[in-house]
């Protein structure tokens, strides 16, 4: 007797979670598509100014009866029966409402893949919001919708001034033929004459050579880059070359992060710190002439340290990291180094990685410029970076300098 009475326990606690879980999902969508269809059934009594099969003197209006349309909520898929009317446009809140919705969503999925979500995260997060997986398919002709308002951005006229213009480049991953390759994707800031950062432009380049950078540096004078006073970039190959060819009266800075990198690479680990440290005493120089002295008396203390190969390197180009010399005191923290793009960088780099390898270089370049366009919107732009009235202030004591010398 014990026995049976734990047998039966046993059995009134057993649940089937699966079979409750499908039935509270079908009564939550049976409930929402009632509510939803006497919305749709109230919203057409009011149209018509009586209800349905009601004889009245100021009826407005009659039904001709419905159609049907499908439409994915929280709950799930329902079937909304909307009403039409004989003589008026049956036109609601309701449906507005729903079509704002379904807008949003369309472009929550595009906002999703171009911020670096996997398709498979996006199937997965539609699936948990709406109940039904939105294929891949589906992502790829949202994205093209997109693609269009990205390629107006990356294209439109640069109409300002832009003194001080960052560039770098990014090397991503791309699939082509089962082989993985490498494709760089460049891109250019600014500051305009107003102190405000800029996003200037990005392209595609097939890799960080000389065709790459003029192409890229043809783009950003076509569409009316001007007033540049100073770049500050690493020293890519060919990029010098590149600058003077479009750019010639413009001044080019080294970044010194970059030339310290350069430098140190053929420094032993052991001494790496002390010759870092060495370095940045360069660059902490008063002025140019202490600078040029300073760089002089480490060259004599690497050789001195049997680091003749380091030594070397700053003698032929630690000239080419002195340019910031040449503008506001106020100003050179920020334009000795590319840290201001490399920010910008990272954060492409790490909306990137989760794509893995792109299918091509067009889509890499779609995400990248998707990501800055997202940036360009935010606090980022609207912060003074740079007081500007320095440089002008700068401008107007070297003409009365010339003026009084002449």
């Amino acid at each position: 007797m014990k026995k049976d009475s734990t047998q039966e326990r046993e059995k009134v606690i057993q649940i089937n979670e699966e079979a409750i879980r499908d039935h509270l999902g079908k009564l939550v969508r049976s409930t929402v598509e009632e509510t939803l269809n006497g919305l749709l059934d109230a919203e057409a009594d009011r149209l018509c100014n009586a209800e349905k099969y009601q004889r009245n003197r100021a009826r407005k209006d009659t039904r001709a009866g419905h159609y049907q349309r499908k439409l994915h909520t929280r709950a799930g898929e329902v079937t909304l029966k909307v009403p039409k009317l004989r003589q008026q446009t049956f036109e609601t809140a309701i449906i507005e409402r729903y079509r704002r919705r379904e807008a949003s969503v369309e472009e929550a999925l595009i906002e999703m893949y171009l911020a670096g979500v996997s398709v498979r995260r996006v199937e997965g997060i539609t699936e948990a919001l709406w109940g039904t997986k939105v294929s891949p398919g589906t992502i790829s002709n949202l994205n093209k919708k997109v693609y269009e308002k990205i390629e107006s951005w990356r294209n439109r006229p640069i109409d300002e001034e832009v003194p001080y213009v960052y560039l770098d480049g990014i090397v991503l991953k791309r699939s082509w033929a089962g082989e993985i390759s490498n494709v760089s994707v460049l891109v250019a800031i600014g500051v305009n004459r107003d102190g405000y950062r800029r996003i200037l432009g990005i392209c595609e380049g097939a890799k960080e050579d000389k065709a790459g950078w003029s192409n890229f540096l043809r783009h950003l004078k076509e569409r009316g880059l001007k007033g540049v006073r100073l770049f500050i970039t690493d020293a890519c190959m060919g990029l010098v070359e590149s600058l003077g060819e479009f750019y010639s009266e413009a001044k080019w800075q080294r970044c010194i992060v970059h030339f310290y990198r350069n430098v140190l690479s053929v420094v032993p680990t052991r001494l790496m710190l002390d010759v870092a440290t060495m370095l940045k005493a360069i660059h902490a120089s008063e002025d140019l002439a202490a600078a040029m002295e300073k760089a002089e008396a480490v060259c004599t203390k690497l050789k001195g340290l049997k680091l003749k190969e380091a030594a070397r390197k700053i003698q032929e180009s630690i000239g080419e990291t002195f340019t910031y010399y040449a503008f506001p005191r106020e100003h050179r923290v920020r334009i000795r180094t590319n840290n201001a793009l490399e920010r910008i960088m990272r954060e492409i780099r790490r909306r990137t990685r989760v794509v893995g390898a792109f299918p091509d270089g067009h889509s890499a370049l779609m995400l990248c410029a998707a990501r800055l366009r997202h940036i360009a919107g935010t606090q980022w732009g609207m912060k003074r970076y740079l007081n500007m009235d320095l440089l002008r202030e700068q401008d107007i004591d070297k003409a009365l300098a010339l003026v009084e010398a002449g």
